[in-house]
């Protein structure tokens, strides 16, 4: 079992930070591996607020009664609390901040898979450049509303998908050997490279929030995760521009 890191925990909520490779929720294919069977293992009966992707590592807050749940609901409803990411994108951003306003809706002929569409819901996403690259931007986003996918689909739409993403990116894997070049060399013993990292480039690594119960601000942060921290340290030593 995928280990997660617990943030803070009180009678009316648990804050934690879920690894990349562990559900949410189990999902409509029958895995029942995930975050809430580990939290409902040890606290009991918890309540889902918002989710993250599987690939996707990061902050979660769950509720421990039906009072905090309805409560922390309306505030992801009416975008009162704040969730913020950092997304290595493919490419290299020609805006330091702005917004994407584009509507999102399920791909007709791929399940799973979303698009946008007219015929969407309405997804905001705000993004600010935190770092540039010779072919990547590291970007800090903040979701105004919380659609499958939401990040993913509105950087792939405005040509600038993340930098690992075997959805709706150009790669599936991120391999050292894409930005040393010619400077790579195979280990002593293999001929096989290890990927950097192999799974989207997306971390919750900020959450704001009332406390459903005094009412105070809550805010919680979530280092960024070894392979994510690797990948970068990496860019910063060969990929700068």
């Amino acid at each position: 079992m995928t280990t997660y890191e617990l943030l803070h925990e009180d009678d009316d909520l648990l804050v934690v930070s879920k690894p990349a490779g562990l559900l949410t929720i189990p999902d409509r294919f029958g895995n029942k591996e995930s975050l809430v069977a580990a939290l409902q293992q040890k606290y009991g009966k918890v309540f889902i607020v918002h989710r993250l992707d599987k690939e996707t590592s990061g902050i979660l807050v769950f509720a421990r009664n039906e009072a905090a749940h309805r409560h922390l609901s309306i505030q992801m409803e009416h975008h009162t609390a704040d969730k913020f990411y950092l997304a290595l994108l493919d490419g290299v951003l020609h805006h330091e901040e702005g917004e994407i306003d584009k509507p999102i809706g399920e791909h007709p002929g791929v399940p799973g898979k979303m698009m946008i569409t007219t015929s969407g819901k309405p997804s905001l996403t705000f993004y600010r450049v935190a770092e540039r690259f010779q072919h990547f931007t590291l970007v800090e986003c903040q979701i105004k509303t919380g659609r499958t996918h939401q990040i993913r689909v509105h950087f792939q739409s405005i040509g600038y998908p993340l930098a690992v993403d075997a959805l709706y990116g150009r790669r599936e894997r991120f391999l050292l050997s894409e930005i040393k070049g010619k400077k790579y060399k195979t280990g002593k013993y293999t001929d096989e490279e290890r990927p950097l990292m192999e799974r989207t480039s997306l971390h919750a690594f900020r959450l704001r929030f009332q406390h459903p119960t005094t009412g105070a601000t809550m805010e919680f942060r979530s280092e960024l995760p070894k392979d994510f921290a690797a990948l970068l340290n990496q860019l910063r030593k060969w990929g700068k521009s």
